[in-house]
């Protein structure tokens, strides 16, 4: 058997003298060990949470690259462009692209008895994936949207319902203003949906793709433009030069060009807070594997300076110090592994509890979230308990050579 190691298992093992000074060393070193990777486990998973859930969100709104006309992409007016049968066929072929819907945008005006709020109109067909509009739908159903019969249905969110008293079923008109004149529709609510993403939830809403091209007074095969969803989130860059070298910068046969953006070029703000949180989790990373080395290291030094005599016995029997540094390591090793047991399962327990229960709340209006949203990564899981065993090995190598100036004469002073 490898005498470090089992040397190391014995002084453990018998680690049960009540009046040795370095009994609350370790139990320190333990505990900080333990809090260190729980608060790692949970900060990540919390980042992690954060991050998918507010990006499905922006998804869900805008999908992952939008093609769309050059100046509807450049200013806040919609302008048509031709999106028929042979240009869904071209964008569909393109790799990496999982998914290709049409949309038609149209500013107007929803208009009660007693209030009225600007709103945008999103005109959707058959061939729109709905499943987020479904996942935060709160009453109601979705209508089956059309491009070719106008059902005068709407899904409004709950903030609009809210601030104009709608509710399930309720007849409202709606204004549209433009060159022509004054339109108006008389919808009915068939839908209320929820995403607490306020910046869209305060203006969107859903009609058919029929009716916002005819409100546009658009040709049939024209909208707005096509909405992408690709098989790979973190491969999206790749996706986007494909649909640019395809796409971008050819004219359709009304003259319009065509163009495309990603949704992180379309919501800048929201990615950029996204990636903040990145630079968040590193500092917590940082400080808490800190504060498990110190812990470590002050714990070892105890342990030592507490088994001089011992350590000054196996040099006087022939034990070389590279010996006796390894035993104090492979001891260390299994303090770090109690440790890190005890953080696990605090770290898992609280992100369990979280992801079940939703404890922790939040203000949807500032994080777009009603409760702490928690991701669990198993790659991610092993990584930060290798790195936490690796580093704080690691740390106590130097400590460990004070093994090396004790001198086995002078260490029985300490019996």
């Amino acid at each position: 058997m490898n005498l470090p190691f089992f040397l190391a298992k014995r002084i453990y093992a018998n680690n049960t003298d009540k009046t040795r000074v370095d009994r609350p060393a370790i139990r320190i070193a333990i505990a900080g060990v333990a809090v260190g990777l729980a608060v790692m486990l949970v900060s990540v998973s919390v980042v992690f949470g954060f991050k998918h859930t507010i990006r499905n969100k922006v998804v869900g709104f805008g999908s992952n690259i939008q093609v769309a006309n050059f100046m509807t992409l450049q200013a806040s007016e919609q302008y048509p462009i031709q999106m028929g049968d042979s240009m869904l066929k071209v964008l569909r072929a393109i790799p990496g692209v999982r998914h290709v819907q049409r949309f038609a945008m149209k500013q107007g005006i929803l208009k009660t008895n007693n209030d009225f709020l600007g709103v945008a109109f999103k005109g959707i067909a058959a061939d729109y994936d709905t499943t987020f509009i479904h996942q935060n739908l709160v009453a109601g159903a979705i209508p089956h949207f059309s491009d070719s019969v106008g059902k005068q249905q709407l899904v409004i969110s709950q903030a609009i319902a809210d601030q104009l008293n709608l509710k399930l079923g309720d007849k409202v008109f709606a204004y549209f203003i433009d060159n022509t004149g004054v339109k108006a529709r008389r919808f009915s609510v068939a839908a209320i949906y929820q995403t607490n993403l306020s910046q869209y939830d305060k203006v969107t809403c859903f009609i058919d793709l029929y009716t916002a091209v005819k409100l546009n007074a658009w040709e049939s095969d024209q909208a707005s433009g096509a909405e992408l969803t690709v098989n790979d989130f973190d491969r999206l860059d790749d996706t986007a030069a494909r649909v640019v070298n395809k796409v971008n910068r050819t004219i359709d046969r009304y003259g319009e060009t065509y163009s495309s953006q990603t949704i992180q070029e379309m919501n800048p703000q929201i990615f950029s807070w996204l990636d903040l949180l990145d630079l968040n989790v590193w500092i917590i990373l940082g400080l808490m594997l800190s504060v498990a080395g110190v812990t470590m290291i002050s714990g070892l030094l105890i342990i030592i300076l507490e088994r001089t005599a011992m350590i000054g016995i196996l040099k006087a029997v022939g034990a070389r110090n590279v010996t006796i540094r390894r035993t104090f390591l492979w001891f260390a090793v299994f303090t770090i592994g109690k440790g890190m047991l005890i953080g696990n399962l605090i770290g898992m327990g609280l992100i369990a509890l979280q992801h079940y229960t939703g404890l922790v709340k939040l203000n949807p209006a500032t994080y777009y979230v009603s409760t702490v949203p928690v991701e669990f990564n198993l790659l991610v899981w092993l990584l930060l308990n290798l790195a936490t065993l690796l580093i704080s090995v690691f740390v106590l190598i130097a400590p460990s050579y004070l093994v090396s100036k004790i001198n086995p004469a002078t260490s029985m002073r300490y019996e």
